[in-house]
């Protein structure tokens, strides 16, 4: 009878790491599914905020495009006051041409303004190439 002993003790040992390999595997397997659903509802979280703020955004950008509207009627009618005032000291057709040569020349400067800002902008995103460029890096050498 001694000798079944250690042969049964010896077998559930093995039958007991079977079990705990099998459930290191389910325990992984858990975990990995935990970390897939957790992965896909801060996706869909991400979705659902970046909705709301796209739909503040829009209606913050109409806002915008009123309120240029409506810049754009006050300068219209100041032009008109300006060209109306100016017509009592001289001829209509006189006063036009100098609120339009006014004009112009504000064109003219926002115009310079703008093309020099535009040739310091970069199309290419250089901080995000860079920080694209450390992670490649660091992925093909994680140790070191």
């Amino acid at each position: 009878m001694s000798s079944l002993t250690p042969h049964t003790s010896q077998t559930q040992a093995a039958k007991h790491r079977g079990q705990e390999d099998a459930s290191m595997g389910e325990l992984l397997a858990t975990v990995t599914s935990d970390v897939q659903q957790l992965l896909h509802q801060e996706a869909e979280l991400a979705k659902a905020e970046i909705r709301e703020e796209a739909a503040k955004a829009g209606k913050a950008a109409g806002m915008f495009g009123g309120a240029g509207f409506a810049g754009y009627m006050v300068a219209l009618l100041l032009t008109l006051a300006a060209m109306f005032g100016l017509a009592n000291v001289m001829d209509l057709a006189w006063a036009a041409l100098i609120v339009t040569a006014l004009w112009a020349v504000i064109g003219v400067i926002l115009y310079s303004r703008g093309r020099a800002r535009m040739r310091t902008v970069s199309p290419k995103p250089e901080q995000t190439m860079e920080t694209l460029k450390e992670d490649m890096r660091w992925a093909r050498h994680p140790t070191g």
